[in-house]
């Protein structure tokens, strides 16, 4: 086994005769979904959280899941993902007296994880920007007295705590994603990379895996064309899919006019002798095309140019 393994973050939708479908569709959709994975090459799946709860009651249990999954070559769930974009009454990490609230959902989601082998709980670890600006120090001194709460219990049920910091969300810039990690706890809260979302908000993520190495749990590898400079970040309802500057942000590596560095974040990689899961994620990625042919031109690109730098 080599030190870099890929899985595939769920994002999927295809088209049929009623539509678009996603893969929980049904039983048949889903067994193509995990057959188009095992056969490009994945052997892992990211999944978000609340999919837990779908995926148990479409095979019975969370075991049957795995083992439909491991029967079609995907051996392994790789991590739990957690997002809440909206601040609400109850749920605002820059708001303490949400924090109990965060921390007893997270803590529901890790339990519902026991069995998956799941490594990571990945979040998103603030709400939307412009649901909280402005971003001062004491909102990030808030956001850390969170997150190394839910480091600590996260690991106690063998999970990572990955941080995954949007181009939209209140940790964004490189200035406010150094101070976050400076407040909080190396033991208990770990950097998530996403690649296009960092390059977007003007963030190498060499630079930030190189700086951060010792303290990233894992990757999302996809690209963008295009770095916001005009504020998209702010943009009502949703920065990713109403901004100015481009209606697609997102696009499979290897993709023509590409930002990402993904040759230089592989030597990196190799540098600091990384060994764990690089997830492929496209989102949304069928406003201009489909998933099913954006997930094998990247696993074609991570096989014969990424894996050729470091395996």
């Amino acid at each position: 086994m080599g030190n870099i393994r890929w899985q595939y973050a769920e994002h999927w939708r295809t088209t049929s005769p009623n539509g678009p479908i996603n893969q929980f569709a049904s039983r048949r959709a889903m067994d193509t979904f995990v057959k188009q994975l095992a056969v490009a090459g994945f052997e892992g799946l990211g999944m978000f959280a609340w999919n837990l709860m779908a995926v148990s009651a479409m095979f019975g249990s969370l075991k049957g899941y795995r083992d439909f999954l491991g029967e079609r070559g995907i051996n392994q769930i790789t991590d739990i993902f957690f997002a809440m974009p909206q601040a609400t009454r109850g749920v605002a990490p820059h708001r303490p007296e949400t924090h109990d609230l965060i921390v007893a959902v997270l803590e529901n989601f890790a339990r519902a994880s026991i069995g998956t082998d799941a490594e990571n709980l990945v979040v998103m670890p603030t709400n939307a920007y412009n649901n909280m600006e402005p971003v001062t120090d004491e909102k990030i001194q808030i956001l850390a007295d969170l997150w190394n709460r839910v480091g600590k219990m996260a690991k106690g049920y063998g999970l990572k705590l990955g941080c995954h910091h949007e181009f939209w969300g209140g940790l964004r810039t490189r200035d406010q994603i150094d101070r976050f990690y400076e407040l909080t706890d190396p033991e208990y809260v770990f950097l998530f990379i996403d690649t296009a979302q960092h390059v977007i908000a003007g963030v190498d993520p060499v630079d930030l895996y190189v700086q951060y190495h010792d303290r990233v749990s894992g990757f999302h590898f996809k690209d963008t064309k295009h770095v916001d400079v005009v504020g998209d970040y702010r943009s009502h309802p949703d920065a990713e899919l109403v901004a100015s500057t481009t209606p697609q942000w997102f696009h499979e590596m290897g993709v023509p006019g590409g930002l990402v560095d993904f040759p230089a974040l592989m030597r990196a990689l190799e540098k600091h002798q990384y060994k764990g899961w690089i997830g492929v994620e496209h989102d949304k990625v069928d406003i201009s095309g489909s998933y099913p042919e954006s997930t094998a031109l990247a696993m074609w690109y991570a096989k014969n140019v990424l894996s050729k730098i470091y395996n």
